[in-house]
């Protein structure tokens, strides 16, 4: 065999054998803070249809995966306009909204996210954890968690989410604790009311006419 011949088999066996043992092992790489082991659950690079088995389009908004990203937009005008007319105006779909399901109650996410819009909107961004359970929004100066929308408010300057750019967001939850990293500024909000028994769910809320983009996305069971 030529020298050149073997350089090609070289590249041939590290192509289907080392790059494939690096995609396995790669969700290990992550380490909590709050768990001791994790176990995955789901992970998506969005390169292929979505897996409605965990994500739920709501109020009839647009989603759809381009180019290995998932991305949100407001629901049609029809859309709108009925629901304007209706006695449920509040859910007309001008902000983009998706659910992922089967999140367990002690669980870590990590993801790139990126929000575009003109302006923060009064409460959105944000990230629901539960359905109206913890919320994490996101406003110019501030990250803001509320727990079941009135029982208990805990805002912090930081870490912030800047509109229209991407971040590396890291979700870890248990009873009693919500460790949030945004580009590796983190925040431990510490609270006897943060428990997700029950809930099974992490909502994605935009801004009016505004969009959401959603990319590699890891979810782990907490141990």
């Amino acid at each position: 065999m030529t020298s050149s011949s073997r350089l090609v088999a070289l590249c041939f066996a590290f192509t289907f054998t080392v790059l494939p043992s690096f995609a396995q092992t790669s969700d290990a790489e992550y380490k909590p803070e709050l768990f001791q082991s994790l176990k995955l659950v789901y992970s998506d690079n969005f390169d292929g249809p979505l897996n409605t088995e965990f994500w739920e389009v709501r109020q009839n908004t647009t989603w759809v995966v381009k180019d290995g990203v998932l991305t949100g937009s407001e629901s049609s005008k029809e859309f709108q306009a009925k629901k304007k007319a209706s006695d449920d105006p509040s859910h007309a779909g001008l902000k983009p909204v998706i659910w992922l399901h089967k999140v367990p109650e002690n669980f870590v996410c990590a993801m790139r996210v990126r929000y575009d819009a003109t302006t923060y909107q009064k409460g959105f961004p944000l990230f629901d954890l539960g359905h109206h359970i913890h919320t994490l929004n996101f406003s110019e100066k501030a990250t803001t968690l509320t727990i079941k929308k009135n029982v208990e408010s805990l805002p912090v300057e930081e870490p912030l989410f800047a509109l229209n750019q991407w971040h590396d967001v890291v979700i870890e939850l248990k009873k009693g604790a919500i460790l949030l990293k945004i580009d590796g500024k983190k925040h431990l909000f510490e609270s006897k009311n943060i428990d997700m028994t029950g809930q099974a769910q992490i909502d994605f809320k935009a801004v009016d006419i505004g969009t959401c983009q959603i990319d590699s996305v890891r979810l782990w069971e907490g141990k």
